[in-house]
């Protein structure tokens, strides 16, 4: 789990600027990876591609990505800190075009701070974990580490779940990379600066040796963001150099080595103005035998964004990214890959909430209240906490912004607010702001407010200011805008809006220049809130959410 801009680990940042965690150093961990055949040969670009893709092939945050192809199919994970359900798990037929399939990890139970109940999990959770696929069970297997302390592996036979919990380890493998060896076996190559090779029981449920394999030298620093190949024989452990290189360890003796180490990019120039250098995430195979690197370039205000360039191999095997005008190329032919069965649901556009359960594109912040939402005739939000502290409430329902700019409007019905209730529209992150409704006295005000903020331990410092206000106009429904430009720059700016109609909106207050700190990692999001200030017993109803591009 890389750091934007500094060639420091993860941990260390949060270590010296949050005091997560204290003393000695633990073990850190690294992603698994399935055992692939690659090509005998240097390749080529693939000439029978018909078209071309243009990076970035997703412009939402999705970091520390781990990327296979079961079949025809390939998946991602990234990691999702404290938003629940964690671990998205994403599918595509053509590595350009992906949806969100499910989590693999369907509540952060990891402790109460979860739950956002008298504790908080700001930027803990989900980090840069792995995801592989067992043949020999037909099994996806997903593994990361938690808050330092130790190591959960879910499992699942279908990408979309249901997944459940094989096991805890008790090594806290980060940064992790799993490796289903040709003989089935397990490995789990983890660290920073100091890399490890565990083998895991061939249940998975239990470590059987672990080793040290590399220590970094100290012309580069820091390594970690491990991703773990059988290729042709021989083993790879894939790794960044926060936030601005990529790595690859090498052996021919055996998934302990020894390895020998390689530069495979570094400080090369990305395809998002103003955006970084990209690196971690993994390598992939397509049927036809060509490989890509599915990377993430750091994109702030909006987060860490996946990128897609071409490999070819050396005669003695070693991956080279192929570059356009000496950078990750904006545009590649698209990869030649069967057509597909189906055209992935899209991860913009409406929902009317007519199911019961939530589409996975949404995740809460921190472990809902289950007694307290529902869905199926709209999303229902009733209040689960009374604070005036959006950062402090529960079931806040959050979406990814869709880059560079996207707009988000919802249609609420206020009728079931009560004195003291606050529901709205935000964007959130550590420094937030939003639309909505204040309801005191009996008289509700439509408002615009920002000034939310945390400091570096992710307490609240701020719980916002009013910047403007009207009168709310007649009728129960009302229809909030957002509009976010989360392009890497000086302005960022996030706009606010209402309407009476849901076609006629009118702006309301200033704009809000959104941060682009990379210290919180989680990019900007829209979110949909409902709490009390006085007493709970208040609900709001999403008739309607629009997620829109220019």
């Amino acid at each position: 789990m890389s750091c934007p801009r500094h060639p420091v680990s993860r941990r260390h940042a949060l270590t010296a600027a949050t005091g997560l965690v204290t003393g000695a150093l633990l073990p850190l961990a690294a992603t698994p990876r399935a055992s692939a055949a690659a090509p005998a040969a240097p390749q080529a670009l693939d000439a029978t591609a018909a078209a071309s893709y243009t990076n970035p092939v997703i412009w939402q945050d999705f970091a520390d990505l781990d990327v296979i192809r079961v079949g025809d199919t390939f998946y991602a994970s990234a990691s999702t800190m404290h938003y629940s359900p964690g671990a998205p798990v994403l599918r595509s037929y053509d590595l350009v075009n992906w949806e969100i399939a499910g989590h693999s990890v369907p509540v952060l139970d990891f402790g109460a701070k979860y739950d956002l109940n008298g504790a908080r999990g700001y930027v803990r959770g989900i980090w840069a974990s792995t995801l592989a696929y067992r043949p020999s069970n037909r099994t996806f297997y997903w593994l990361g580490q938690i808050d330092f302390a130790r190591t959960y592996v879910y499992t699942a036979t279908a990408a979309e779940g249901p997944w459940s919990r094989l096991t805890t380890i008790g090594t806290p493998y980060y940064d992790a990379g799993l490796l289903v060896d040709s003989d089935d076996t397990l490995y789990v190559a983890y660290g920073n600066t100091t890399i490890h090779v565990a083998q895991l029981s061939p249940d998975g449920r239990s470590q059987v040796r672990s080793q040290q394999v590399f220590s970094t030298p100290s012309s580069i620093g820091t390594l970690e963001g491990a991703r773990f190949y059988k290729i042709n024989g021989q083993y790879y452990i894939f790794l960044t150099r926060p936030a601005n290189g990529q790595y690859i360890l090498k052996s021919s003796s055996g998934p302990f080595g020894p390895y020998t180490l390689r530069q495979v990019l570094l400080d090369l120039r990305g395809p998002i103005p103003g955006g970084g250098v990209p690196h971690q995430g993994g390598l992939v195979r397509t049927q036809s035998g060509a490989w890509y690197y599915l990377a993430f370039v750091d994109a702030y205000p909006g987060g860490r964004m996946p990128a897609l360039a071409p490999v070819t191999w050396t005669p003695d095997g070693w991956p080279v990214v192929q570059l356009v005008n000496g950078a990750w190329g904006t545009s590649y032919p698209s990869p030649a890959v069967p057509a597909p069965p189906r055209q992935v649901a899209p991860m913009t556009g409406v929902d009317t909430f007519d199911r019961t359960a939530l589409d996975p594109r949404w995740e809460w912040n921190h472990n809902p209240d289950n007694t307290k939402w529902s869905a199926g005739n709209g999303l229902t939000l009733r209040t689960a906490t009374v604070t005036r502290d959006l950062y402090g409430a529960r079931n806040t329902l959050t979406h990814r912004i869709q880059g560079p700019t996207s707009t988000a409007t919802v249609q609420l019905d206020h009728s079931g607010m009560r004195d003291g209730d606050r529901a709205g529209l935000a964007l959130l992150r550590d420094s937030s702001a939003w639309i909505g409704l204040k309801r005191d006295g009996g008289t509700t005000r439509l408002v615009m407010v920002d000034g939310l903020t945390m400091d570096g331990n992710w307490n609240t410092t701020g719980t916002g200011s009013e910047r403007a206000s009207t009168p709310l106009p007649g009728g129960n429904r009302i229809w909030l805008r957002a509009t976010a430009d989360i392009r890497p720059g000086s302005a960022r700016p996030g706009t606010f809006s209402y309407s009476t109609d849901g076609a006629t909106f009118t702006r309301l207050g200033p704009a809000f220049s959104m941060g682009n700190d990379w210290r919180f990692f989680m990019g900007y999001r829209f979110a949909l809130f409902n709490h009390a200030t006085q007493a709970l017993g208040g609900a709001v109803r999403v008739t309607r959410f629009d997620l829109s591009t220019p």
